[in-house]
C-alpha cells in the first residue's frame, strides 16, 4: 500500500474518533489528548491489547488521556508523526532515521539491558535441508535463489542485511531470481520455513527462536548463515513541538514503567524480546546513538517511504 494511502486511512481513523480536536496543541505546546502510534508488528491485535495495558497506567502518571494507536506499518507512524497526527511513536531504529529526516521529532527512551540500550541482531537464514551451507554458497547460487526481506523500513528485516549483501557483492535488486518484502519478521520466517523462498532475514528477536517458541515452525528446520554486528534499539520518540515539562515526565514514566507497571511491562517485553524482564528497563537514548545505523543507511540509494 502507497505511503499516501495509508496516511489517508490513518487520517479518517483519526476524523472518525474525533481526535484532531482532542489532539490539538495549546499555546504552551501540551495536548489534550496524548495519541501514541505503533506498529502492530506479526499480531496487531495483540500489540493493541499490551498498549491498552500500558496506557491505563500511563493516564494516570501524567494526569492526562492517553491514545493507542497500532498500525500495519513503520511507515504509517512516520507520516502520522510528520503530518502531526500523532505526537509520539515507537519506531525501529532504521525507521527512525527514515523519521528523523524530517528534523522534527527526538528519541526519548528505549529499552535498555543493564542500564544501556539494548542491542539485538540481523541473521540471514535457509532451510537446513536447502543444501546451503554459508554465505558463498548463497552467493555461488543467487541467480537461481528467491530472497525475502521483512518491511521496507525495517532495520534488522532490511537496512543491514541489505547493505550486508551488498558489501560481499550481492545487489539484492538484480543478484537474486527474485527479491521480495513478507511484510513482518514471522512472515519472513515462515515463508522459508514453508520453501515458498529460499533465503530470508529477520531480528533473533522475532525471528526463528521466537516463532519455534510459539510452536509455529519447527526447532531445526531453518538454520542461520550470517548474524550482525549489534543494532541499536527500537526507540520511542516524541515530537519537538512538544511541551517540554510534558517530555520529561513522559521520559520519566518510561524509565520507571518497570518498577511503577510491573505487569503491563511484563506484558510488552514478553511479547518482543528474549531477555526475561527483570533484566530490563527503559533507559535515555539520544539521536547520536544511530549514528552507524545513519552512516548505513546514507549507503542505499533510495531511503523513500516506498511499498
Amino acid at each position: 500500500m502507497k505511503p499516501v494511502i495509508k496516511l489517508f486511512i490513518l487520517l479518517l481513523v483519526f476524523t472518525a474518533v474525533g481526535c484532531q480536536d482532542k489532539a490539538a496543541l495549546n499555546d504552551k505546546g501540551v495536548p489534550g489528548e496524548l495519541v501514541i502510534g505503533i506498529f502492530g508488528g506479526e499480531n496487531p491485535g495483540h500489540t493493541q491489547k499490551i498498549m491498552d495495558g500500558i496506557r491505563t497506567n500511563m493516564e494516570k502518571a501524567l494526569g492526562m488521556p492517553v491514545k493507542m494507536l497500532v498500525t500495519n506499518d513503520y511507515t504509517a507512524v512516520i507520516e502520522a508523526l510528520h503530518s502531526k497526527k500523532i505526537h509520539m511513536g515507537y519506531l525501529g531504529p532504521f525507521s527512525y532515521i527514515l523519521a528523523a529526516q524530517y528534523k522534527d521529532i527526538d528519541p526519548i527512551a528505549v529499552i535498555g539491558l543493564q542500564g544501556k540500550p539494548y542491542m539485538y541482531h540481523s541473521n540471514i537464514y535457509v532451510r537446513t535441508s536447502s543444501g546451503l551451507n554459508s554465505m558463498a554458497d548463497v552467493k555461488a547460487h543467487a541467480k537461481d535463489l528467491t530472497f525475502c526481506f521483512t518491511d521496507p523500513a525495517s532495520t534488522s528485516g532490511h537496512l543491514v542485511p541489505r547493505a550486508y549483501l551488498n558489501s560481499i557483492g550481492l545487489n539484492p535488486d538484480s543478484a537474486f531470481k527474485q527479491t521480495v518484502f513478507a511484510g513482518s519478521h514471522a512472515a519472513a520466517v515462515l515463508s522459508v520455513a514453508a520453501g515458498k523462498v529460499d533465503v530470508g532475514c529477520a531480528t533473533d528477536e522475532y525471528g526463528i527462536d521466537f516463532l519455534v517458541k510459539k510452536g509455529l515452525i519447527k526447532k531445526g528446520v531453518l538454520k542461520v548463515l550470517w548474524t550482525s554486528d549489534p543494532i541499536t534499539g527500537s526507540p520511542v520518540v516524541i515530537r519537538k513541538d512538544i511541551n517540554k515539562d510534558l517530555v520529561r515526565k513522559i521520559q520519566q514514566y518510561y524509565f520507571t514503567m518497570a518498577k511503577q507497571q510491573p505487569q503491563a511491562f511484563h506484558d510488552y517485553i514478553m511479547a518482543y524480546y528474549a531477555f526475561p524482564p527483570a533484566d530490563l528497563t527503559y533507559v535515555a537514548i539520544a539521536d547520536s546513538d544511530f549514528n552507524s545505523i545513519r552512516k548505513m543507511a546514507a549507503s542505499l540509494k533510495d531511503t523513500r517511504l516506498i511499498h
